[in-house]
């Protein structure tokens, strides 16, 4: 995947980024789509904040093998559902990377499809 910053609205200055307008001018077909997920932390926090351990990391394995198959508006799939994929990795690119004089860096990113459950 190619990747820019894309497009966002600065939150502390209010000043629109331009500069990469598009997140990913080029990806292969793989990653066209939004994934089904599950954020571990809103789970940890909210659902299951009186486990800790063995037994949270069973709850949390429970509730990501019984999802649904389409979390849109589910609170626990806020932040990640229904995104499109490559506007997430490019955000983890571009957190990755950083600006400024250094360039644009070769980012590798492993194990992003890996299931928490596997």
């Amino acid at each position: 995947m190619v990747y820019g910053d894309g497009a966002f609205k600065d939150p502390q200055g209010k000043i629109w980024e331009l500069a990469d307008p598009v997140v990913s001018p080029a990806h292969t077909a793989g990653l066209i789509g939004t994934p089904n997920e599950l954020k571990l932390k809103y789970l940890a926090d909210n659902d299951f904040k009186d486990l800790s351990g063995e037994a949270l990391k069973e709850a949390i394995s429970k509730s990501i093998k019984e999802k649904q198959s389409n979390l849109v508006g589910n609170m626990a799939s806020q932040g990640t559902t229904p995104r499109q994929l490559t506007d997430l990795i490019g955000s983890l690119c571009d957190l990755t990377s950083g600006s400024g004089d250094k360039g644009t860096p070769v980012i590798l990113i492993q194990g992003y499809f890996d299931n928490f459950t596997d």
